[in-house]
């Protein structure tokens, strides 16, 4: 956007200009699209004791080329305030003694999957409220008035696998990303890093996908976004536009997905009859959180948008009929094995 605007104030647009210089509150017009950006886009890096330094570089290049104004902050501290509280009402008894079995920890800490997840969703949830806290503040600190729109960061993947926490970064005031998959994200990122000059992108392409909300144990693998789900990201992407655009529920989503797959991937009828259940739980599991995402700017047919373009119940009966007519295929597709 920034580079559009400078290439009109180039032309001499004189309404861009006036504009401009409204929004810039400053007689004196940028001189590249960076500096642009440094007036109106605010970029945070919100870390975590879990964060790795891959991430906070990626997003410090990025912010560079782009010409944000950029900020890294630590929230260990909202984290640990909001745990602490938890300790102080909820496991601690009369007398100032702490139940120590039941203070919340991670699985690697010998915690469990409950006390696990509430300490992921704390640093996702703090991330939000520090965000609308910069929002309304870094205006004022940078010694200017007004405030700033939060943009979230949520796409449709996350949203139809429900790989998301409710209130977290995907929420905000508008989501500009909300209605495209990741794959199609990717190839956008890829083409942009080239075509627009920022070639950080292409790195953040590579780096695997990863949430950083719990701590890395020595000798076990880093948290990965698609060990976490149980499928991939491209995966995902099939499931979502069978789903919308093609208006497939279990058995259909089956039937296509065992031909596409079983020739282009050579996996088995079992194999993809795994994957569309799994899919279709998490899916009836999560729908809900689509009910208060953030409105996303609609670019794609096979958005989840729950409020405008996807109108489905949020609460849903486990699919018991459509899974055992799955079922039911495999036995009769090998009639000799025993169905369990």
């Amino acid at each position: 956007m920034c580079q559009l605007v400078m290439k009109r104030l180039v032309e001499g647009d004189k309404q861009v200009e006036a504009d401009v210089k409204r929004i810039t509150a400053s007689e004196v017009l940028p001189k590249t699209s960076q500096e642009l950006a440094n007036c109106i886009i605010h970029t945070a890096y919100l870390a975590s004791k879990n964060s790795g330094q891959t991430t906070r570089d990626l997003a410090e290049r990025i912010a560079h080329q782009v010409g944000s104004y950029h900020k890294f902050v630590m929230i260990d501290k909202i984290c640990d305030a909001v745990e602490e509280a938890f300790t102080d009402y909820a496991i601690t008894d009369d007398d100032g003694k702490v139940d120590e079995e039941l203070r919340p920890k991670y699985l690697s800490q010998g915690g469990t999957r409950t006390t696990d997840l509430a300490l992921q969703n704390i640093q996702a949830r703090s991330r939000m409220v520090m965000s609308f806290m910069l929002a309304q503040l870094l205006p004022h600190a940078r010694r200017r008035g007004g405030y700033l729109l939060v943009l979230s960061t949520g796409n449709v993947d996350e949203a139809l696998r429900g790989y998301l926490t409710k209130y977290d970064c995907s929420s905000g005031d508008i989501n500009p990303i909300g209605s495209i998959s990741k794959g199609d994200l990717k190839s956008f990122l890829v083409w942009a890093s080239t075509n627009l000059g920022y070639p950080a992108l292409a790195e953040i392409v590579q780096a695997p996908p990863t949430a950083e909300l719990r701590p890395t144990v020595e000798g076990e693998p880093a948290q990965l976004d698609e060990v976490d789900m149980g499928m991939t990201y491209n995966e995902l992407g099939w499931f979502g536009r069978l789903r919308k655009m093609e208006r497939c529920g279990p058995v259909q989503m089956f039937h296509k997905l065992r031909v596409m797959w079983g020739e282009s991937r050579g996996e088995s009828a079992d194999e993809v009859a795994g994957k569309v259940k799994h899919f279709f739980n998490c899916y009836c599991r999560n729908r809900h959180k689509c009910t208060v995402l953030t409105p996303s700017y609609h670019a794609e047919a096979y958005s989840p948008d729950d409020n405008r373009f996807d109108l489905r119940p949020f609460l849903y009966p486990p699919m018991t009929r459509q899974f055992r007519d799955i079922d039911t295929e495999l036995v009769q597709r090998r009639p000799s094995e025993i169905h369990k």
